[in-house]
């Protein structure tokens, strides 16, 4: 049986999040975000059995075939890159991730204005200004905000980061809080974004402690990848 142990390791993953929650926390509700990219169908069905009601996938056409085979009611998140070729197809997902630029922003709501139904999305922060990340720098995040604000096509729901591969602690800290500001931006300019998506396998419990609301796991819930 495929992901035979995800029940067992899915309660330890709540379990931490519990921890995390009596350690730091804003209040916040956490939602388990399973990352399903490179897995195959049953990776996201073994998600719902478990009783997980969100999958990750990175790339638009994965996702899409996925979504053909698994019949079970999942909510699905795009948390990679986005091409602006691509927006048109994402009527099968519940929530973008990551909305990393004016242009794309612009080619979103566009799509959400054509279709009736305004996208709901995440604007994705550099926080960690890596050179090998996407996103808007943290400075250009209220200037945006308040570009979007008029924008009838999106739903920006919050923010989503990356802290850097093997950050220290006190670096995670600073990315994670980074964003929470960010995302106090974006409500400052009339934005419903009361999510934050932070935290990965290696480091979700210190994004639970500075306020995450999304968590974006995959190896720690179904082992490691074989690509």
């Amino acid at each position: 049986m495929p992901f035979q142990d995800l029940p067992a390791r899915l309660a330890e993953v709540r379990e931490r999040i519990e921890l995390a929650m009596e350690r730091g926390g804003h209040g916040q509700t956490v939602t388990i975000v399973a990352v399903t990219k490179t897995y195959g169908p049953d990776a996201p069905v073994a998600a719902w059995n478990a009783g997980l009601k969100d999958v990750g996938e990175n790339r638009v056409q994965e996702a899409a075939s996925k979504m053909l085979e698994v019949r079970v009611p999942l909510r699905w998140h795009l948390i990679g890159h986005l091409q602006r070729n691509k927006v048109k197809e994402l009527d099968g997902f519940h929530l973008v991730h990551s909305m990393d630029s004016p242009r794309l922003a612009d080619a979103l709501a566009s799509y959400g204005l054509a279709r009736v139904r305004p996208m709901e999305v995440l604007l994705q922060v550099n926080v960690s200004g890596e050179g090998t990340k996407g996103g808007y720098e943290p400075a250009d995040v209220e200037r945006e905000a308040a570009r979007l604000k008029g924008f009838a096509g999106l739903a920006v729901r919050g923010v989503m980061t990356m802290a850097p591969f093997d950050a220290s602690g006190a670096v995670l800290r600073a990315v994670f809080s980074g964003a929470r500001e960010s995302a106090a931006l974006l409500r400052a300019a009339g934005h419903p974004a009361t999510e934050l998506s932070m935290g990965m396998s290696g480091d979700y419990e210190v994004a639970v402690e500075e306020g995450a609301t999304l968590v974006r796991l995959g190896t720690v819930l179904f082992g490691a990848r074989s690509a």
